[in-house]
Order: C-alpha cells, then sequence, then structure tokens
C-alpha cells in the first residue's frame, strides 16, 4: 500500500521577503540588504582584511563586521551607496514611470559587479 503525501500549502512570495514577513519598511530592507550583497561580493573579490576595508570606506572593523554578516540596522540606504563609490563602483539611479501591471512601485538594485 503506498503512502499519502501530506501537502502544505503553498503562498507565492510578492517578491520581497522583508514584506512576506509583515515588515513596515519592507522595501527600504530590501534594498538595503541588495546594496549589501554587491558590495560583500566586491569586497570578497578584492580579499581584503576588515582593517583594509575599515580603512577604505572610513568606518570601524565592528561596523565592518556588521556589514559583512548582513546586520544592517546602523547602515541608510544612502551610506551603502556611498561604500559601493568608495569601492570605484558607480551607482546609477534611474527614475522612469512605473508599469501598473508590476503592482507597486519600487526600489529596484541591480548589480552589474
Amino acid at each position: 500500500m503506498a503512502k499519502r503525501m501530506q501537502t502544505t500549502p503553498v503562498e507565492q512570495s510578492s517578491g520581497n521577503v522583508f514584506a512576506d514577513l509583515g515588515f513596515e519598511n519592507a522595501a527600504e530592507l530590501g534594498t538595503k540588504l541588495r546594496l549589501s550583497v554587491v558590495i560583500n561580493k566586491i569586497l570578497e573579490e578584492r580579499k581584503l582584511t576588515q582593517i583594509e576595508v575599515a580603512r577604505l570606506l572610513g568606518i570601524n572593523q565592528p561596523k565592518v563586521s556588521a556589514l559583512m554578516s548582513y546586520k544592517l540596522e546602523g547602515f541608510s540606504v544612502e551610506r551603502l551607496m556611498h561604500f559601493a563609490t568608495a569601492l570605484e563602483h558607480d551607482v546609477v539611479i534611474e527614475i522612469r514611470p512605473h508599469a501598473k501591471a508590476q503592482g507597486e512601485a519600487r526600489v529596484l538594485v541591480v548589480s552589474a559587479a
């Protein structure tokens, strides 16, 4: 006799895990996360020590540790963009009309790094 598999209901994601979890500032959190992923990728490729990163970004080593661990409470979107430029990457901000078929207007971080 074959066992019956139990099914668990699945809810489709909105595309932002923070919104799915009910965070009020979900868009900002998503933007900060995407920026920090790009920054950490750059840092990983450069194989810098945390002390070298601290000097380069103008922050202390504990802040570097927080950034690299994705503990982003102490970082604004603006500050993270500044870090990207300090790492010799351009940050391009494009403002365009919103396509109504895509739901709410959003901030989108696209990485070419």
